[in-house]
């Protein structure tokens, strides 16, 4: 496999095709390499419009698409002087992207299996800005989402019924939270920006489905 013309393939074909044109992202795509994030049952499969899987079990993790990890990063388009709080480590990879855009990205993964991967594929990267904590962000409460509090970027890589205030209220003026909300079959990739202290500005971005967070707030059901 020509790793190289794939990655070329997947830049040109699915990444500029879903509106990435930010030249900044689509030449970090080539300075990351993703093939060194995934497991190495799927190396091959790095490139692939798809979800790669990061556990064997059915409805195991899986990383985003390609196409997703550019579009989001073009979205958040964090700075040199920001901090980056990242809620699922997942693989590494995104957290790598975000590393090398960010000043410093505090990224928390609650199974301890994905955060040694996680915190392996970081470390052979050489992301010595990155913090990865082991623990459960989901609601925004726990002590890595308060640590550094409030944050100029927060993403979510798992989907969410709805979004967690802690997170809403940790994020700084002139910060934005990228999250994908709703319930299946209907979710939307939504990018919400702080315009003042307690005011919060919200668009969505295009539909999508991801799995949710483990532990994420639910919505009040009506009840009779």
């Amino acid at each position: 496999m020509n790793l190289e013309q794939a990655r070329t393939n997947m830049v040109e074909q699915q990444i500029r095709t879903w509106e990435v044109l930010d030249q900044e992202v689509l030449d970090l795509l080539y300075v990351v390499p993703r093939e060194d994030f995934v497991p190495a049952a799927y190396r091959n499969l790095a490139f692939s419009d798809m979800e790669v899987p990061l556990e064997n079990a059915a409805g195991g993790e899986r990383m985003w698409a390609p196409k997703m990890e550019a579009r989001v990063l073009q979205e958040l388009a964090p700075r040199r002087t920001e901090r980056v709080l990242e809620v699922g480590t997942g693989s590494g990879y995104l957290t790598a992207l975000l590393a090398h855009r960010a000043a410093h990205v505090t990224s928390l993964e609650i199974k301890p299996v994905l955060a040694a991967f996680g915190r392996a594929n970081l470390a052979r990267h050489g992301a010595d800005n990155v913090t990865l904590l082991a623990e459960d962000g989901a609601t925004g409460t726990s002590p890595g989402c308060r640590s550094q509090a409030p944050w100029n970027v927060i993403v979510l890589t798992g989907s969410v019924p709805v979004l967690p205030k802690a997170l809403l209220e940790s994020l700084a003026p002139g910060g934005r939270l990228f999250a994908v909300v709703g319930e299946a079959p209907v979710m939307s990739a939504r990018l919400v920006s702080c315009v003042a202290p307690g005011a919060h500005r919200s668009v969505d971005l295009f539909e999508t489905v991801v799995a949710p967070l483990a532990n994420c707030e639910q919505p009040a059901r009506f009840r009779f």
